[in-house]
């Protein structure tokens, strides 16, 4: 490991956007005990950003790099919330047909960034009035060799013709990916795969092609297609239990030159049904103002009067440990505190919430 000579906020949030897409991204935070408020970054088996040299990360470097799932732990008799961040997720569509509209209107209402790649000139045009992101008119290989790939993208084959859909295929082999469908009847995947094998594409790729892509609802329509496609795609994505990361808004404020501080809130824990999941993000601002949501409703509007009371103790010196709030823990010093939220009682109940969830925040002063 080189040597962290850099351990201020601007380098953190550097760190993460420049962690090597092709190793695992593992951040920790301490969330109690003697080294509340620590966190370090894990690049693979690295550890390329700590705040303390020889702290909570340096002398249980193993057991953190044990950690399968982001979540609550606890290590060495310390509370830690761990964090493997995902990217932003990309959708890259092979053909700009009637299922790629559909394909595409539901992965920009899902928050994806979305390419369309087509050689036809009138349809790339047509993805781009959808909403597409990003739209190629190129051949499919030409295209995808472009197209670096990784544990975050997901490539929908939804082309006009057998050999293009090999032609995807062939590139794709050589990429990594978070998924790879497939579309077409059980006689053309059966002739496609069978003929790329004999060209020597290896065979436990083509196997892990989901072909024919989708989940089987009896989908008919394009509408109804783009919606098992999707459905499909959305089982694979949340089989792996990563975090959104810090979504761009979010770390596009964090590392604003001059800016006030303000409070991270992050959900750590959830039990029962919430809206929002594990790792989900907000910044709160002195005034109330917030970038991000982590559900809205009671649970946001509690977070965010907490965030204003911190960062108002903050600003005047005072320790946090002065502040008494309902459902919350505070650890002193001003570093994080914990807020539980329970809805399925109470004020939540008198609010018609009856979802019935629970969930931990984590507040932090950045």
């Amino acid at each position: 490991m080189e040597e962290i000579k850099d351990r201020s906020a601007k380098a953190f949030y550097e760190a993460i956007e420049e962690a090597d897409q092709d190793k695992t991204a593992l951040l920790i935070t301490v969330i109690d005990g003697e080294y509340a408020g620590e966190k370090a970054l894990f690049s693979g088996s690295e550890l390329v950003w700590a705040s303390d040299s020889d702290g909570f990360a340096t002398a249980h470097k193993e057991e953190l790099l044990a950690i399968s799932e982001s979540g609550c732990s606890t290590v060495n008799g310390a509370k830690i919330f761990a964090e493997l961040l995902g990217n932003e997720t990309k959708l890259v569509i092979c053909g700009a047909g009637h299922v790629s509209m559909a394909v595409i209107a539901i992965g920009k209402l899902l928050g994806m960034h979305v390419t369309v790649i087509d050689d036809r000139q009138e349809l790339v045009q047509n993805a781009i009035a959808k909403g597409a992101d990003q739209a190629i008119c190129m051949g499919f290989e030409e295209a995808l060799r472009e197209i670096r790939g990784d544990n975050d993208t997901y490539y929908v084959i939804v082309t006009r013709g057998h050999r293009y859909d090999m032609d995807c295929l062939r590139i794709l082999a050589q990429k990594r990916c978070a998924y790879i469908g497939m579309i077409g009847s059980r006689k053309k995947v059966r002739l496609v795969m069978e003929t790329l094998v004999k060209e020597g594409v290896a065979k436990e790729f083509l196997d892990s092609v989901y072909a024919p892509i989708g989940l089987r609802i009896g989908a008919e329509t394009p509408e109804e297609i783009a919606v098992a496609i999707m459905a499909q795609i959305i089982e694979v994505k949340n089989s792996v239990k990563r975090t959104l990361g810090f979504p761009g808004d979010i770390m596009k404020a964090l590392q604003a030159e001059g800016r006030d501080r303000l409070v991270l809130a992050t959900i750590i824990a959830r039990q029962g049904s919430s809206p929002r999941g594990v790792g989900s993000k907000m910044l709160i601002a002195k005034d109330g103002s917030i970038i991000g949501t982590i559900g809205g409703g009671l649970v946001e509007g509690e977070a965010i009067d907490q965030g204003k009371q911190m960062l108002s103790n903050d600003e005047h010196g005072h320790d946090c440990d002065a502040v008494t709030m309902e459902r919350r823990t505070a650890i002193k010093e001003c570093k994080p505190v914990i807020m539980d939220v329970d809805m399925s009682a109470g004020t939540a109940e008198e609010e018609g919430m009856v979802c019935g969830g629970r969930v931990q925040i984590l507040l932090e002063i950045v």
